[in-house]
């Protein structure tokens, strides 16, 4: 092999290296891209998991609420209506 074969392989095999460093320093460099979007995505499922936990508390809060209001408006309801009949039986026994 002649001095100008050899140089033009180790030309080529420099070159075809050089190609190769920059797809693995390209490989890298998305790789560290895609480690912190997943990051980002972790911490903002965690924020999702807090909030979600937040509102089921409040709404099993309000739904609670919501139960008392409803069952208090029952029994004013069931006052309102004896104290008609009550009324009712009053006036009955004035005629």
């Amino acid at each position: 092999m002649s001095d100008t074969e050899l140089e033009d392989g180790l030309t080529s095999a420099n070159a075809r290296f050089d190609r190769a460093m920059a797809r693995l320093d390209q490989s890298v460099r998305n790789l560290g891209s895609r480690l912190r979007q997943q990051n980002r995505i972790e911490v903002d499922t965690q924020r999702l998991v807090h909030e979600r936990a937040r509102l089921a508390t409040e709404l099993d809060k309000t739904a609670a609420r919501a139960k008392r209001l409803d069952d208090s408006a029952h029994d004013v309801s069931r006052r309102l209506v004896e104290a008609m009949e009550t009324v009712r039986e009053v006036l009955a026994k004035a005629e």
